[in-house]
């Protein structure tokens, strides 16, 4: 199936050697480099005195750090690149199905597979980052080494959940909207316009905030560990 008449699967436009380009790489590849463009622009006339749009880049900081703190308040200025840009992406990529002519990339698996790997290996990335090896891989076989076969299967699960809930909420709501045009036609634009507004934006913070969660959980296992350590003693 191919986008053109609506329909919602991705197209393969053309092949590079063994790789197909689909319309969800190209467009991906379009926003990546869009957000490079502004946050250089922004980047360049940075000033004490910030103007409209400085002013505004600085608000969605602000928003982000505060989010991060409220979950891991120690480790603000280490997530928030990783974190703020996965925020960032994901709003501009979910609201790029507004555009005539274009579909979101999150409504294609493979694009939510990709952005749910990246954050199971973040994940593990800063917990050994934090801890080290042998500390971070020890807490898979804690309290009891039986439990080793549930841990790796919870990773799996949530990694796997990740990815089909981000590509599922956005595959339904565009043939929702879809649905809503064929039959109503142009009698109802500004509703379905709402409607996908709103739900492009909860999911992209709900994904972000999961992925954030796990990192932190990672983050946080030696601190929770000696936690428990000093209440033993006590």
């Amino acid at each position: 199936m191919s986008e053109n008449g609506g329909e919602l699967s991705p197209v393969v436009l053309f092949n590079a050697g063994p790789l197909a380009i689909t319309s969800t790489v190209l467009t991906t590849l379009g926003i990546v480099a869009l957000i490079a463009l502004v946050a250089w622009l922004l980047s360049r006339r940075l000033r004490d005195q910030p103007g409209r749009f400085q002013t505004m880049a600085e608000s969605v900081v602000v928003a982000m750090e505060d989010a991060i703190r409220a979950v891991a308040p120690d480790h603000v200025k280490l997530l928030l690149p990783f974190i703020g840009s996965l925020w960032i992406y994901l709003v501009i990529a979910n609201l790029t199905g507004l555009i005539p002519g274009l579909h979101s990339p999150t409504r294609d698996l493979s694009a939510t597979a990709a952005l749910a790997i990246l954050v199971f290996l973040s994940v593990h990335w800063f917990g050994i980052r934090s801890q080290g090896l042998r500390s971070y891989l020890r807490h898979y076989i804690s309290p009891n080494p039986v439990l080793l076969p549930f841990h790796l299967l919870s990773e799996i699960t949530r990694t796997v959940a990740l990815a089909v809930r981000l590509f599922g909420n956005m595959m339904s709501l565009e043939m929702a909207a879809l649905l809503v045009l064929l039959v109503a036609g142009f009698l109802a634009p500004i509703p379905i316009l709402m409607l996908h507004i709103v739900e492009a934006l909860v999911q992209a913070y709900i994904f972000g905030m999961l992925a954030l969660i796990y990192v932190a959980g990672g983050l946080q296992l030696q601190q929770l560990k000696q936690t428990t350590q000093g209440e033993n003693h006590e």
